[in-house]
């Protein structure tokens, strides 16, 4: 098991590999981390924390660029999720921790074309109603590219189940498992839609 240490950026969102996500920095052990990465074009490693616990699977990130920088230190940067880790065990050296953490493998094998098919019909419906557009932001379909992932950046997926999908390996099981909480979810959409549009047409009386 080959494992690497990474600065440990503990938070209560899930990041996913290929999404990019703003980070507003205030503490100033995070600032002497985002430093170091910076300096050594290095990654960190964001991992769900949430009501003390501290999630075993996390992503890791690397800094794009800074977005802003203010005069009392703190900073706004614009991070990229790189790769899905195990967590082996943390270390406290540094003023922030930093982690062994061991890389996973994404599984791309038996993924069913009408599974797939499927996720992106839910996703162009979810992202209509959600957004008023009517079209999503396109999806360019690559071998080592998790649809799975894409649909759950852009929509607002509860984190425990962002956190279940991190978790799966498989990106057939991954884009199974969007599909149903989708699809379960769709009827409440469709209703609060209905709601959403009466109201909207509440007090507009011909004269």
């Amino acid at each position: 098991m080959s494992l690497e240490r990474i600065p440990l950026f503990p938070l209560d969102m899930v990041l996913f590999p290929g999404q990019a996500v703003p980070l507003h920095i205030f503490e100033r052990r995070y600032r002497l981390m985002t430093r170091y990465c910076m300096d050594t074009q290095s990654p960190f490693g964001l991992l769900f924390f949430h009501e003390g616990h501290l999630a075993r699977t996390g992503c890791s990130a690397r800094i794009v660029k800074v977005l802003k920088q203010y005069e009392d230190g703190r900073s706004d940067i614009l991070t990229a999720g790189q790769r899905a880790f195990r967590l082996i065990r943390t270390h406290d050296e540094q003023p922030y921790f930093e982690a062994d953490v061991e890389y996973l493998e994404e599984d791309f094998t038996g993924i069913d074309s009408r599974v797939s098919e499927q996720l992106e019909q839910l996703f162009q419906q979810f992202h209509r109603i959600l957004y008023e557009k009517e079209d999503a932001p396109p999806f360019e379909t690559e071998g080592s590219i998790s649809l799975a992932y894409h649909v759950a950046s852009e929509l607002p997926v509860d984190v425990a189940l962002r956190q279940e999908l991190l978790e799966l390996r498989s990106e057939a099981e991954r884009q199974q498992r969007l599909v149903e909480r989708l699809t379960e979810w769709y009827p409440q959409l469709q209703a609060r839609e209905r709601v959403r549009s009466k109201a909207a047409g509440n007090g507009h009386h011909k004269l």
